[in-house]
């Protein structure tokens, strides 16, 4: 038990940066216990996302490109340091689904996916010295309930703008169970970050 205990303290105390902008893989990131800074990518991430879109690529391949990305936009000035870049995207009926500016979108959006499924997919790259020595990427399948348009005010007008943050219009940890029928796959994925294999990959890294 000894042992075990040292083991996990070891690599949940490795240090990292994160480079990301979003408050919920930072909470996440923190609750799991972990040792980081987070400092923002320095790239466009819509500009590289249109652009990686023109090049028709597969789209499931366009979280884990977006997340080398933003690593690498930190790597560059933090020589020496670990840097975890990750991203999230939604694909529904094998279209990326973008973010909400506003509450009206984001019914609109909900009416769409409301009784349907779609999956999430979330990628985590690390960089090292401006080099990618790591990536990972995690499918998970959400279904929706069949919603009416009074339930989807309701909704939102309990979560607020805060909402518009997420790709798909709901947060799962935040009374995603009023409208999420089921999820298929790893929970923290669809939080945004693949946990386990990133635990496992820090577990064995000697950087």
């Amino acid at each position: 038990m000894f042992i075990t205990v040292n083991v996990v303290h070891m690599f949940l105390n490795k240090k990292f940066i994160l480079a990301s902008n979003s408050s919920s893989r930072y909470r996440l990131l923190k609750e799991a216990g972990l040792n980081f800074a987070k400092i923002s990518p320095n790239c466009d991430e819509e500009k590289i996302k249109n652009q990686l879109i023109k090049q028709s690529i597969n789209k499931k391949n366009l979280s884990k490109l977006l997340a080398k990305e933003k690593a690498l936009s930190v790597s560059l000035k933090k020589p020496n340091h670990l840097v975890v870049g990750s991203d999230t995207i939604i694909i529904f009926n094998n279209t990326i689904i973008n973010k909400a500016k506003t509450l009206n979108e984001a019914k609109k959006k909900l009416n769409k996916l409301s009784g349907k499924k779609h999956q999430i997919i979330s990628a985590v790259s690390v960089c090292y010295n401006n080099k990618e020595i790591w990536s990972s990427q995690q499918t998970s399948t959400i279904q929706m309930k069949e919603l009416n348009q009074k339930q989807i005010n309701k909704y939102l007008e309990s979560t607020g703008k805060d909402i518009l943050s997420s790709v798909g219009c709901y947060q799962v940890e935040k009374l995603g169970p009023n409208i999420i029928k089921s999820i298929k796959g790893d929970f923290f994925n669809v939080l945004g970050f693949p946990l386990f294999p990133f635990l496992s990959f820090l577990s064995k890294t000697n950087i």
